[in-house]
């Protein structure tokens, strides 16, 4: 007879429980070990709200009258990255702005976050808004560029500051405690909207309790069918 099972060729009870005890250490590991990405995300004003970009500023081109929105801090993916906390306000950014032939306004909204996200010795400026008048065909990237210099780019292209904050690090993952991970500093090029972390590890933690789950129902029925066979 297998160890692992009986006469019917199922798992015994003690053996589904083993498994079971195995998922939820690796579950249990990955949620306590949970890390987020810090940087510089990118977002479109959608009427009174904010959505987060499919595409990086460099390839945005906005219209006249578009609003665009840049929120530094630590997330784990872009469905918990923080939004900018101004409104995407084109009438009340670009009022002192007159429109101009051969050029277009876009309202730019600045939010370097909170000093839970700032690196370790950095205060993050004041968030602020600014109306870039750029040419017609300017990027939301060159947009930026005209208003909040100086700007950093890593090697891979992927927007590391604004108006110089922060002074260092690009993408890099940091811990719960909010600390930079040294050992992983892995960013992700800006031309996809998705966050740094997006897509990176193994199975989610979602994934795992089902299987746990699952697990826990197979050891039950294999209890419930011995007591009626006792």
């Amino acid at each position: 007879m297998n160890r692992a099972g009986n006469r019917s060729g199922w798992p015994t009870a003690g053996a589904l429980l083993l498994v079971l005890g195995a998922v939820l250490t690796v579950l249990g590991a990955g949620t306590a070990h949970a890390a987020g990405y810090r940087y510089w995300s990118f977002w479109e004003g959608k009427g009174t709200g904010w959505a987060y970009a499919t595409q990086g500023p460099s390839l945005v081109r906005p219209d006249d009258g578009a609003v665009q929105g840049f929120r530094f801090s630590v997330s784990e993916d872009s469905q918990d990255s923080a939004k900018p906390r101004r409104a995407p306000d084109f009438a009340a950014i670009c009022a002192d702005t007159p429109a101009k032939d051969g050029a277009k306004r876009v309202a730019l909204v600045i939010d370097p976050g909170t000093a839970a996200d700032a690196p370790d010795g950095e205060t993050p400026p004041a968030p602020r808004t600014a109306c870039a008048q750029v040419a017609e065909d300017a990027s939301a990237a060159e947009a930026l560029a005209s208003v909040a210099k100086p700007l950093r780019y890593s090697s891979e292209a992927l927007l590391c500051a604004i108006s110089g904050y922060p002074a260092s690090g690009c993408g890099e993952q940091v811990s719960g405690t909010g600390h930079a991970d040294t050992a992983s500093q892995t960013p992700a090029s800006p031309s996809v909207s998705a966050h740094p972390g997006s897509g990176r590890g193994g199975p989610s933690a979602g994934v795992l309790a089902g299987v746990a789950a699952v697990l826990l129902l197979g050891v039950a029925a294999v209890v419930q069918a011995r007591r009626r066979r006792g």
